[in-house]
C-alpha cells in the first residue's frame, strides 16, 4: 500500500531480528497525539493524553511482548499492526 501511493519509509527494521519491548515502544510515545491500533478487520484509536500508558501498551504489545509490526509513525500519529480498513483510511 505504501508503494501504491509513492510513500517510502525512511527506516525499516526486520521485527524478528530487532524485536522492541514496552521499554522502546514507550520511547516512540513522547510527541505523539493519536495511535492507532489494528484489531482484525477494525482499528481502535487511542490518545496518549486520555488513555493510561498500560492500556496503551498492552493494546500496542502481541503475545510475544514485543511491539506488533507494522508500526509506522506518520507526523504525530503512530500507526501499529495491520488492518486493511486502518491503511485505506489513514493511507489511502
Amino acid at each position: 500500500m505504501l508503494h501504491k501511493n509513492n510513500l517510502a519509509p525512511r527506516r525499516v527494521v526486520d521485527a524478528r531480528k530487532e524485536a522492541m519491548a514496552a521499554e522502546g515502544a514507550c520511547q516512540l510515545l513522547p510527541g505523539i497525539k493519536e495511535i492507532v491500533v489494528a484489531q482484525g478487520k477494525k482499528y481502535l484509536i487511542l490518545d496518549p493524553l486520555q488513555n493510561s500508558k498500560e492500556d496503551i501498551l498492552k493494546q500496542m504489545l502481541g503475545r510475544t511482548g514485543s511491539l506488533r509490526a507494522p508500526t509506522l509513525l506518520i507526523g504525530d500519529r503512530l500507526l501499529v499492526g495491520y488492518s486493511d480498513a486502518l491503511y485505506a483510511h489513514y493511507i489511502g
